[in-house]
């Protein structure tokens, strides 16, 4: 057995308050019968702390406005969580960049509402299985069983408008936060 195995990561969590970071093991290292979830609480403030993922990296206390964009970045839901292997992708560098990045997640997300909104649903077992060859990336994920059952239209067209309302609620967010 690798030695490195059981190494266990600590997330970062930061105090958007006292703009400050702390690594925290979370309680399922710890205990791995656990299913509570224990809120990170800043030792200096005592406020709710932020998991911003593992690959985060803290700006200096003094440093406000990289503090201001991190919380930006939280508010609309972007951390650096990821697995460990490629980093946590594509991160905004100011507020003009997370609207423009948001913008196109909701133009990506209104081009796969359009796929739903002309598609014609296969009829027999044969033109489903056509289907999920040609677009099965597309319908799984819309609905994780698939290929097992036809996914409607309509489930489609209400997942994309869904993930639609999502991205303009945080572009709402972005948009009318002060700084």
């Amino acid at each position: 057995m690798c030695r490195y195995a059981m190494m266990v990561y600590k997330g970062h969590y930061a105090c958007f308050n006292c703009q400050k970071t702390f690594k925290r093991r979370i309680l399922h290292d710890v205990d791995r019968d656990s299913q509570v979830s224990v809120e990170a609480k800043c030792p200096e403030c005592g406020k709710l702390m932020a998991n911003m993922g593992l690959d985060f990296e803290s700006p200096s206390k003094n440093d406000h406005k990289r503090w201001a964009h991190i919380k930006d970045l939280y508010t609309v839901g972007i951390t650096f969580h990821s697995c460990g292997c490629s980093g946590p992708g594509y991160i905004p560098q100011d507020r003009k960049a997370i609207i423009t990045y948001l913008e196109k997640i909701r133009a990506e997300y209104m081009h796969s509402l359009v796929y739903w909104r002309y598609r014609i649903e296969p009829e027999t077992k044969r033109e489903r299985e056509i289907e999920y060859q040609k677009n099965g990336s597309k319908l799984w994920t819309v609905n994780r069983d698939a290929f097992k059952k036809t996914v409607t239209n309509q489930e489609g067209i209400n997942y994309w408008i869904n993930k639609i309302k999502e991205v303009e609620e945080r572009l709402a967010v972005i948009r009318n936060s002060n700084n």
